[in-house]
C-alpha cells in the first residue's frame, strides 16, 4: 500500500532517521515506512496527518507540524525504558513555530517565542529549571544530549544533560552577543559577534578550548564532527580543538592550513 501511494507521485520531501522514512506529499499528507519502533508506522495518527508543513525527528520518533500550528507525533509505545512517555503531551501543543530535536527529545519554539520541551530529562526533555528564562527565544541549537537557546538579546539558555552541554553556568557571563552556536555530540561552541568563541560541555570532545583560546579571534565560521571543532578565521587560517584522535589535533597539517582555507 505504501508503494502504491509513493508511485502516485506528488512527493514533496522525504525525511529519514535511523531505520525509518517519512514522505510528505504535496497535498500535506504523510506516508511512512521502515522500522515500526523508529517511526516507520504512523497508523495510530494517520487520520490526523493532514495539512502537514514540516517533519521533525528524534532517534525513535517523528513529529509533524501542521499548518494550524498544532503538532502530531508518533513514537514507540512499548519502549522498555519508557523513553517516549512524555511525547504524548506534544500533540496538545498549539501555536508552534518550529520544532528542534536532540537524540530523544523535542524542543518546541512557540509563536510567542516561548519554548516547551518534551522527552527524557537527561536528554533535554525537561526545561523546567530554566523555563522562566525561555522567553524571547530567537532560535535553538542542540547536540545529542542538550539544547541551547539563543535569545533575541544574544544571551543563551541551556538545559539537558549537565556534563554534555546542558549546564553552561561556568561560561554564562561570557555568553553575550552570541552570533551562532555549533556542536559536537556532547559539547557546544558559541561564536560571538566580535569573532571570539566560548565553549562548554564535555571537555574531552570540544568543550575545552583553553589551549587555542588565544588564537580564536576573528572567527568566521566553525565546523564540527562528533568529537572536535575546526574554526576558520577571517584570514583563511584554521584552528582546531577537541578529541585529538578525532580531528582536534591538526598539527600534522598546520603549515598547509596556514596557506588559507576558502
Amino acid at each position: 500500500f505504501v508503494q502504491e501511494q509513493l508511485n502516485q507521485g506528488g512527493v514533496d520531501t522525504i525525511h529519514c532517521k535511523k531505520w525509518a522514512f517519512v514522505a510528505k506529499l504535496s497535498d500535506g499528507s504523510v506516508v511512512t515506512w521502515g522500522a515500526e519502533d523508529c517511526g516507520g508506522d504512523s497508523s495510530s495518527v494517520q487520520a490526523q496527518l493532514n495539512k502537514v508543513e514540516h517533519i521533525y525527528s528524534t532517534d525513535g520518533a517523528f513529529a509533524a507540524k501542521l499548518s494550524d500550528g498544532s503538532v502530531v507525533a508518533w513514537y514507540p509505545t512499548d519502549d522498555d525504558y519508557n523513553s517516549y512517555a512524555d511525547y504524548g503531551e506534544i500533540s496538545q501543543l498549539k501555536g508552534v513555530d518550529t520544532l528542534f530535536s536532540a537524540t530523544c527529545a523535542f524542543a518546541a519554539k512557540l509563536e510567542d517565542s516561548r519554548v516547551v520541551a518534551y522527552g527524557p530529562s537527561g536528554w533535554g526533555g525537561d526545561s523546567s529549571s530554566v523555563q522562566a528564562q525561555l522567553k524571547q527565544v530567537d532560535t535553538i541549537y542542540s547536540n545529542l544530549f542538550a539544547f541551547a537557546a539563543k535569545l533575541v538579546d544574544g544571551s543563551v539558555v541551556t538545559w539537558g544533560h549537565a556534563k554534555n552541554g546542558g549546564d553552561s553556568s561556568s561560561v554564562q557571563a561570557q555568553l553575550k552577543q552570541v552570533d551562532h552556536i555549533y556542536s559536537t555530540d556532547d559539547s557546544f561552541a558559541a561564536k560571538l559577534s566580535d569573532g571570539s568563541v566560548v565553549t562548554w560541555g564535555s571537555k574531552l570532545d570540544g568543550a575545552d578550548s583553553s589551549s587555542v583560546q588565544a588564537q580564536l579571534k576573528q572567527v568566521d565560521h566553525i565546523y564540527s564532527n562528533a568529537r572536535a571543532f575546526a574554526a576558520k578565521l577571517s584570514d583563511g587560517s584554521v584552528v582546531t580543538w577537541g578529541n585529538a584522535e578525532r580531528g582536534g589535533d591538526s598539527s600534522a597539517v598546520h603549515l598547509e592550513l596556514k596557506r588559507g582555507v576558502l
